[in-house]
C-alpha cells in the first residue's frame, strides 16, 4: 500500500496532525488504543472510517522507521 494511501498531513486537517489517509483521525490514537491495551479490532470499531490494512500499514511503517533509526 502507498503511503499517501495510508497516512496524510495537511494544516487544514486536524492542525496539521498526521492522520489516516481520508479521515480526520490522528494516527497517535491508534498507539494511545494499542499502549491501553485496547485490540485492533476495537480501534477500528471506534474509527470505522479507518481500515484495517490502512491502521496495519502504518503499524508496519512505524516499525520499519524504529529498525531504521536503531541500525
Amino acid at each position: 500500500m502507498k503511503k499517501e494511501k495510508i497516512v496524510s498531513r495537511h494544516p487544514r486537517v486536524m492542525n496539521g496532525s498526521l492522520v489516516f489517509a481520508g479521515t480526520r483521525v490522528p494516527v497517535e490514537i491508534l498507539i494511545q488504543h494499542l499502549v491501553a491495551g485496547d485490540s485492533l479490532d476495537k480501534f477500528l470499531d471506534d474509527f470505522p472510517t479507518v481500515s484495517r490494512e490502512q491502521a496495519v500499514a502504518y503499524l508496519g511503517m512505524a516499525l520499519e522507521a524504529v529498525d531504521a533509526r536503531a541500525a
